[in-house]
């Protein structure tokens, strides 16, 4: 008989794929104890709700995500005065690809979760990233501003937004894209390849002049 941290596991795993590809509207707690083989019951004692379920998913990752970003950016502070803007983007990239060792495609399964947050109607789930991780966030965000300090605020929160945009769109059709370069520019790409080809464009994007009137 399977253990409840077993039951409990089979159920993230089950969702965390579904939301991913169906999203957190169209899937459906029927689904998940489907695809988990577990009755609803299962659902309702771990987990309570489906709002609970989906930030049990996205703080798998998050745990392990947020506090490693964190520590390669103040290793980086401590080691330079001004840091560019790209560098401070390529601190991700390493907490990024240590998402895979947490579970088989971690990496992407875990970019697609956060921009369904952000595509679909999710306000509990902004919520819960901006109460439980916020100072990680904040850290971020004060250490791209101070990369780029002309930027005003204002413009900086439609940059920042822009840019989770781009990083959505792109791991949404990873798949796709690298078949594409493979077919048409013969190159062979994984999703640290994707993810730093990536980085160039977000940094020029959130620094780019300002228009004037």
């Amino acid at each position: 008989m399977a253990s409840r941290s077993d039951t409990k596991t089979r159920i993230l795993d089950a969702a965390e794929k579904l939301f991913a590809e169906r999203g957190f509207s169209e899937t459906s707690l029927r689904l998940i104890t489907s695809k988990a083989e577990v009755n609803l019951a299962s659902v309702n004692y771990h987990f309570g709700s489906k709002k609970e379920l989906i930030r049990a998913v996205l703080a798998r990752y998050l745990d392990v995500f947020m506090p490693l970003a964190t520590d390669e950016l103040k290793q980086l502070k401590a080691e330079k005065q001004h840091i560019p803007l790209e560098q401070v983007f390529s601190v991700l990239v390493n907490p990024l690809l240590e998402l895979n060792k947490l579970r088989p495609d971690g990496t992407t399964l875990f970019l697609q979760l956060l921009g369904r947050g952000y595509i679909e109607s999710q306000g509990h789930l902004r919520w819960f990233i901006t109460t439980h991780y916020g100072e990680h966030l904040s850290f971020f965000v004060d250490a791209v501003s101070e990369s780029v300090p002309e930027i005003p605020k204002a413009d900086m929160f439609w940059r920042l937004h822009f840019t989770l945009g781009t990083i959505v769109f792109t791991m949404a059709s990873a798949d796709a894209l690298m078949e594409i370069a493979a077919a048409d520019f013969n190159e062979q790409n994984d999703i640290e390849a994707v993810i730093r080809k990536v980085i160039p464009y977000m940094a020029a994007g959130v620094n780019a002049p300002q228009l004037t009137a």
